[in-house]
């Protein structure tokens, strides 16, 4: 009998779901909606449907009936972590091996191709997360967008609706964000905007997505977009450098690599590596995978978690544009 693995990388804006077999090689990818809220009936729900039709989209690319799958292994990362999701998936999954946790995990695995070092994440949120050679982990962030979230989309968004808003009112620096924002939302005016998005037509991850007019408005030249940019790059510098200060000895080498949409942006990237830059022993690189990174390092943990540790070896997606948040 064939022996099927499952990664699941599921985030606030989406869910991605990846099938393998046992030598490694990819069988299919599919696509689902958020699932990162699971503890009341909606949202319990909404849970529901983005792991089936992830997994039925996958399933129906690798040419398997997914629902009558029973897995070796399966590895599920899950913005918010997995404590009141596990349950759940045992319900609605089969697998002989289980390993749920948060995105950070599967983040790193895929960034790396599960080499110790330090993933910075930024995408509607942010997080940085590592683990050293003893396999000892930390992580710094990833608080949510009332309490954290620093340098992430929906971060950015904010400051770019904050800074028009003041602009507006006659008391901020002159900038383009504010025909820009109104532009992309069919605003009144900044007040009317601010107050819709107090509403459910503006849920956080459609606010996040106004980070695409931050980097295009930074593209042009706009001297507030551009510092809200390098600010958000260098909030998520200090991310990483707090996870590498309690995984590695002071100066000593450590990989460092990033991951999620916002770092799509030349901009953003370009300052984080500025600021990296200052870090003596911090060794930089790009994401071993570009894309889906967070999905194939959760196929690399349910692989892992089997014993049976293989190389990614074939890819159905290409990778993302350059420059696009």
């Amino acid at each position: 009998m064939p022996h099927y693995f499952l990664g699941v990388d599921g985030g606030q804006s989406s869910t991605t779901a990846m099938i393998g077999d046992e030598t490694g090689r990819v069988l299919g990818v599919g696509k689902g909606g958020p699932c990162n809220h699971a503890g009341v009936s909606e949202g319990r729900a909404r849970f529901i449907a983005a792991i089936r039709s992830s997994l039925e989209a996958a399933g129906a690319q690798a040419n398997l009936d997914a629902a009558s799958i029973r897995f070796t292994s399966a590895c599920l990362g899950l913005s918010g972590g997995p404590a009141d999701k596990e349950s759940i998936l045992r319900e609605i999954l089969a697998s002989d091996r289980w390993l749920v946790t948060d995105d950070a995990v599967i983040a790193l695995a895929g960034a790396t191709a599960g080499e110790p070092g330090v993933v910075v994440i930024s995408g509607t949120g942010s997080i940085a997360f590592g683990r050293n050679s003893d396999g000892r982990t930390a992580r710094a962030g990833g608080w949510g967008y009332l309490f954290g979230d620093e340098g992430g989309g929906f971060w950015i968004a904010r400051q770019a609706l904050r800074a028009a808003l003041s602009f507006e009112e006659g008391w901020g620096l002159a900038t383009s964000l504010r025909a820009r924002l109104l532009d992309s939302t069919a605003g009144r005016s900044m007040n009317d905007l601010l107050h819709r998005c107090y509403t459910d037509e503006f849920p956080r991850p459609r606010i996040a997505r106004l980070a695409l007019v931050v980097n295009q408005a930074a593209e042009s030249g706009d001297p507030v977009a551009l510092e809200i940019l390098d600010a958000a790059a260098r909030e998520l510098a200090l991310l990483a450098v707090a996870v590498r200060g309690q995984l590695f000895a002071a100066g000593a080498p450590a990989l460092v690599t990033y991951s999620g949409g916002v770092f799509r942006s030349r901009i953003v990237l370009s300052c984080f590596r500025k600021w990296m830059a200052k870090e003596a022993g911090v060794q930089l690189m790009p994401p071993v995978f570009p894309a889906h990174g967070a999905a194939i390092g959760a196929l690399l943990e349910a692989y892992r978690a089997a014993g049976a540790n293989r190389a990614i070896q074939d890819f159905l997606y290409p990778a993302p544009a350059d420059g696009v948040l």
